[in-house]
């Protein structure tokens, strides 16, 4: 190709995120104890590793090679994805239950402004906005679920922590009662710690 296309630089930054989110999602995949989560990021991570090949294959078609980037964060958010965190610390610190915007605007309204995109890119194009939204409303009600949960095990584990409470201060009313009991029942013999009982 003689002309460098316009879009070259969209289709590598594309490539390479995909690529990455691939990476930590498979790292978080082996680790979750939850199957309704690992399922989320199977259909999730299949997506995003399909469209770093498919960007990379398409920059190779119109003749370009993919230009790869240091990412120095690339490792601390795979070592996060493969901790012991919970799943919706991991949801959170990657911030997956804020990509759905509904029907407000979003980052890929922008894509097609370049009028110059060949109709093969744009195929490829529609069809990856069309998955990543998709996927922001799969992790969006997947992340709405953990949260719920956590707030009903949360509020279970309040309740637990007020009756605990609850059961040591009736523990110290039954011991001030039991010493009370002691000091008004005195011994038969008259005698209370050393002292006389008058009758």
């Amino acid at each position: 190709m003689s002309d460098k296309p316009s879009y070259l630089g969209l289709l590598n930054a594309v490539s390479l995120a995909e690529s990455a989110a691939h990476d930590y999602l498979e790292a978080w995949i082996a680790v979750t104890p939850s199957d309704d989560v690992r399922r989320v990021l199977q259909t999730v991570s299949a997506r995003e590793g399909e469209h770093g090949k498919a960007f990379a294959k398409r920059i190779d078609e119109l003749g370009y090679t993919l230009r790869t980037k240091d990412d120095p964060d690339r490792k601390k958010r795979v070592k996060l994805a493969a901790s012991d965190c919970s799943d919706l610390e991991k949801m959170e610190a990657f911030g997956l239950g804020r990509l759905d915007s509904g029907d407000k605007p979003d980052v890929f309204d922008g894509f097609f402004r370049d009028h110059s995109i060949d109709v093969r890119t744009g195929e490829l194009l529609g069809r990856y906005i069309a998955e990543e939204r998709d996927s922001g409303r799969l992790l969006g009600a997947c992340y709405e679920e953990l949260k719920a949960a956590s707030g009903s095990a949360s509020s279970t584990a309040r309740a637990d922590d007020r009756l605990a409470s609850l059961e040591a201060k009736v523990d110290a009313v039954c011991a001030a009662v039991e010493q009370l009991a002691g000091l008004v029942g005195a011994p038969a013999n008259g005698k209370a710690k050393g002292r006389k009982v008058n009758a």
